[in-house]
């Protein structure tokens, strides 16, 4: 992972289209917008949270100027050549196809900014869009740490971009940098992709920890969940060394301590039998790593013990007992 050079300039105004009028879909549109790009903000009609952007201009954290865009009907929303992706990464598929069906999709950028994998699969995000667009589509990913809440507030942080792409690449880093956020330049997109997706996983099972009050171990959560994570990558044909990087490790912050972290609320929500509506993307993604273990033969003790208590209703004190008594024992 190499850092985008300091204080590099914007080469071209760009026009925008930002589909997902979620939380950080917003967040993007006006990410995207103050540092001086044409920005459109795509939500469904029946979208609850595009009626209260059109009433209000806010969601309660990020309020958009006028210069933002609102457009509900995706084929307007098309016209734009770069599109930033900010959905449910279960719903990428179906979005694409229907991209497909409205626009020459291949002459599109896509810029995913979601953190998961395909549940019946286990493929990652930037490997659906060729599938569904086509080989010559060109996709990049935005990963990394940061809550809106703090961005907002201007507190900046370290994202990482990385494509297939080279020229995509260097062209969203020096395009899209601002001084909320400085790029770096990813190096390995299997990598990048599994370990952004895989900290979700690791959330959940530290907000099970701070449920149970156990809040002490997140330090033997993040030593074990980086290098299982590592393992998982290199067996996958990409660089152990991403899970290290800000994609994995450098999101445990924002992911296992973070108040704002919907991932690690969910995990402490679940152990205190407290209501949580907010999507926790770890939910899906861990389905997914259990699928990609068994087909590389990785041993993902951490992802099987959160798989167990979301869906074998396995006991999480037993459960996160007996997965560090395994751990501390075996550390390396």
């Amino acid at each position: 992972m190499q850092a985008a050079p300091a204080g590099k300039a914007r080469v071209t105004l760009m026009n925008i289209t930002v589909i997902g009028c979620g939380r950080w879909g917003t967040f993007l549109a006006w990410y995207l917008n103050r540092i001086g790009h044409q920005v459109t903000l795509y939500g469904r009609d029946q979208s609850r949270r595009m009626e209260v952007l059109r009433e209000t201009r806010s969601n309660g954290v990020t309020t958009l100027p006028e210069s933002v865009t609102l457009e509900s009907d995706l084929s307007r929303a098309l016209e734009n050549e770069l599109l930033v992706i900010s959905i449910g990464s279960q719903s990428l598929r179906e979005l694409l196809r229907e991209i497909r069906s409205l626009c020459p999709a291949e002459d599109k950028n896509y810029v995913l900014c979601m953190k998961g994998l395909e549940i019946g699969t286990g493929k990652r995000l930037s490997a659906i869009v060729k599938e569904e667009i086509g080989e010559k589509a060109r996709a990049a990913v935005w990963l990394g740490p940061g809550h809106v809440q703090e961005f907002t507030r201007g507190i900046p942080n370290c994202m990482v971009i990385d494509s297939e792409s080279e020229a995509l690449k260097e062209r969203l880093v020096a395009e899209l940098s601002g001084d909320l956020i400085r790029f770096y330049y990813g190096r390995d997109l299997i990598g990048n992709e599994v370990g952004a997706a895989a900290k979700n996983v690791i959330g959940i099972a530290a907000g099970m920890l701070d449920g149970l009050r156990l809040s002490s171990l997140k330090g033997a959560l993040m030593s074990r969940g980086t290098r299982e994570i590592a393992r998982l990558i290199a067996a996958l044909g990409g660089s152990e060394l991403s899970a290290y990087g800000l994609c994995h490790l450098g999101d445990y912050e924002a992911t296992v301590f973070s108040k704002y972290s919907h991932n690690r609320r969910y995990g402490e929500a679940l152990i205190l039998g407290e209501p949580y509506e907010e999507l926790a993307e770890g939910c899906y993604t861990v389905k997914a790593l259990l699928k990609l273990g068994a087909d590389t033969g990785v041993s993902l003790p951490i992802s099987q013990a959160v798989y167990d208590v979301l869906y074998q209703k396995a006991d999480p004190q037993k459960t996160l007992d007996a997965l560090f008594s395994r751990s501390l024992k075996n550390e390396f």
